[in-house]
């Protein structure tokens, strides 16, 4: 019996995993701090946020922020597109920001940035990729610029409402689904509904940020 729990929610079964909510709300309010920040002293701001093959919490978290610039794994940016963005802003008045996904792959590297040596997976650990772009964007555009990763600080803290009700409607479900002897499946959110889902289905495919949705995030960058 499973139940959806990731900050990352790219689980393709479920609407939302729980964490997720908490996670970008924490996010959110560490990126809304650094923009005032970046606002006092005219500079352009990074923060790197949690985020492997996914940019689920880099997406919602730079929409709430009212980031200039979201990077995410899923899609291929380049330095020259970053660049434009911020000097757009610049330009503009404001102090650019960028909330940038721990996985995300400029056009001219290869594979996510990383230093750190290996998880307990035996992957890379992921970070870094906010203060390599940091030096590269201050040399393009000559505006000071300044990188942050939130790092664990997403997985921490107290929970948010919704996940706090998720958790508790998932967790119930799971229970009457372990007297009812549905063994080999997950609960899931669909709509407002929880269901059941194989675990095949659960754990068979990775919840990516499609095209449409970093589209509508797009309109807003620069």
């Amino acid at each position: 019996m499973g139940v959806p729990k990731t900050v990352d929610n790219d689980l393709d079964a479920t609407d939302y995993t729980f964490g997720f909510d908490t996670a970008v709300q924490i996010a959110t309010e560490a990126i809304d701090r650094l923009r005032t920040t970046g606002e006092s002293h005219h500079r352009c701001m990074i923060a790197e946020v949690m985020g492997r093959h996914v940019g689920w919490i880099a997406l919602h978290a730079g929409m709430a922020a009212g980031a200039h610039a979201i990077l995410i794994p899923e899609q291929k940016v380049s330095i020259e597109q970053i660049t434009e963005w911020v000097q757009e802003a610049h330009d503009r008045g404001r102090a650019p920001l960028i909330v940038v996904a721990e996985g995300f792959v400029p056009d001219h590297m290869e594979a996510p940035h990383s230093e750190r040596g290996l998880d307990t997976f035996g992957r890379p650990r992921l970070g870094g990729i906010a203060d390599q772009l940091a030096p590269e964007i201050e040399a393009r555009t000559g505006i000071e610029t300044r990188a942050t990763i939130l790092g664990h600080i997403q997985r921490g803290g107290v929970p948010s409402a919704f996940d706090r009700v998720l958790a508790t409607r998932l967790g119930m479900a799971a229970i009457d689904s372990v007297v009812e002897g549905r063994w080999g499946t997950m609960v899931a959110l669909k709509g407002t509904d929880i269901e059941h889902v194989g675990f095949e289905a659960a754990l068979g495919k990775l919840k990516t940020v499609p095209q449409n949705r970093y589209d509508e995030a797009a309109v807003l960058f620069g």
